[in-house]
């Protein structure tokens, strides 16, 4: 067996040690065999089950020489790796072990005392086998990707229920929206969706509802646009967009979502979400508006009160 197929199946720490530079070899801190379970897969079959993965990183760091005087806060710390592997598990649901060893690897690379990073995370639950990807990232090949938006803007996130969607003055409300940062959210429509007896399952079918009756929404006024993912939501509260949040791609990817499709905690979990400057609920009351909400009881309430 030739060295490169050895090392391309060698533990990282060893393809690492293999690939530094003769004439200036950096120091090296690795990870083994960290084990998570965790939800992650773009197959159905891998939606609401929990499976393990094991993650090993290497990182070569740049020697502190004469200047570490066996002080912890000199160095890149075991802490760092683990942490960033914890950072991106809970940011978001991932369809990809690529996109998470990637963004491992990325977080790993902020800190300027890590020159390179080999992050292999593998699936240990697919079969009677491993199955992994590897990365391996540096600082001058480490791609950009903003971790956070530059300028934050705070919504009012407005629900809105059946008899608000069809009420005759519905584009009226809709002109005091334009240019006003602003998500609607809705229920499902007035028929019953389907009723199974998988939880999942129904979960699924009762998020499609709501989102049937998103498009209802947007038929009935244009200026309304239905949006499913945290990219294009940021992008409508920066371009005076009146969105309509389709809520399914998000709710199943977050780690942090409510349980159910119970569309008034789904609009309180989209306020909390982008921080909202408040919360308005037309046409909607009882136990499961957040106790922070403004109720409204129509939108002729809310366009026939004084302005502010």
């Amino acid at each position: 067996m030739s060295d490169e197929t050895r090392l391309a199946f060698a533990h990282p720490s060893e393809r690492a040690a293999a690939t530094a530079t003769n004439t200036d070899p950096l120091d090296r801190i690795s990870l083994r065999d960290h084990i998570r379970e965790v939800e992650i897969g773009a197959f159905q079959a891998e939606r609401g089950l929990l499976q393990r993965i094991s993650c090993n990183v290497v990182v070569e760091v740049v020697p502190m020489g004469d200047h570490l005087d066996d002080d912890v806060d000199r160095i890149l710390s075991y802490d760092t790796l683990i942490e960033a592997i914890d950072y991106e598990l809970k940011a978001e649901r991932l369809n990809l072990l690529e996109t998470l060893c990637a963004r491992v690897a990325e977080r790993i690379l902020h800190d300027p005392r890590a020159a390179r990073v080999f992050v292999r995370i593998e699936k240990l639950d697919r079969g009677p086998f491993a199955l992994g990807v590897e990365v391996v990232r540096s600082q001058t090949r480490a791609p950009v990707r903003i971790v956070e938006p530059d300028a934050v803007v705070h919504p009012q996130v407005i629900y809105l229920s059946n008899e608000a969607i069809h009420d005759p003055r519905l584009s009226e409300f809709v002109d005091t929206l334009v240019g006003v940062p602003t998500i609607l959210c809705v229920g499902p429509g007035q028929t019953q969706a389907p009723q199974v007896a998988q939880p999942q399952a129904q979960r699924r079918v009762d998020l499609l509802a709501i989102e049937q009756n998103a498009w209802m929404l947007a038929a009935r006024d244009a200026r309304c646009v239905v949006v499913d993912s945290r990219t294009e939501l940021d992008w409508g509260l920066k371009n005076d967009q009146v969105s309509v949040w389709a809520p399914s791609r998000i709710v199943l990817d977050a780690t942090d979502a409510p349980d159910g499709a119970d569309p008034l905690v789904l609009a309180g979990y989209c306020a909390q979400m982008f921080e909202a400057t408040r919360s308005l609920f037309i046409g909607a009351s009882g136990p499961d508006v957040p106790s922070t909400a403004e109720v409204a009881a129509s939108i002729a309430d809310v366009l026939d009160q004084p302005a502010a």
